[in-house]
């Protein structure tokens, strides 16, 4: 089952955006905007920072499955999936993080 979660969710989530936004958290902040689905990504990445400074492992695992889950609606937004920041990171996997960056500055 973890190994499908995200595929998962993203059908789950794409399945909210024709729902009632009073029935589905998910239809209520893609109808309330971006501004509303980056400020829930902004309040969880700062959840997730506190909670890595508690070191309190529950907390820091809810707090990132949080923002992970924002982060999807985000992604949502914009017509993207999980699966593309999967490939992305596909993409960087077994290259220097120095040399990625470095080709990133040059674009």
């Amino acid at each position: 089952m973890q190994h499908d979660i995200l595929r998962r969710l993203t059908e789950v989530i794409e399945s909210r955006k024709t729902q009632d936004a009073a029935q589905s958290y998910v239809a209520s902040l893609l109808a309330k905007g971006e501004d509303k689905i980056l400020e829930k990504v902004g309040e969880e990445a700062v959840e997730t920072i506190l909670a890595s400074k508690t070191g309190d492992k529950s907390k820091i695992i809810y707090e990132t499955a949080d923002l992970w889950f924002h982060s999807m609606v985000m992604l949502a937004y914009h017509d993207l999936q999980a699966a593309d920041v999967l490939d992305e990171l596909a993409r960087r996997f077994g290259v220097s993080g120095h040399d990625e960056k470095a080709a990133r500055s040059k674009e």
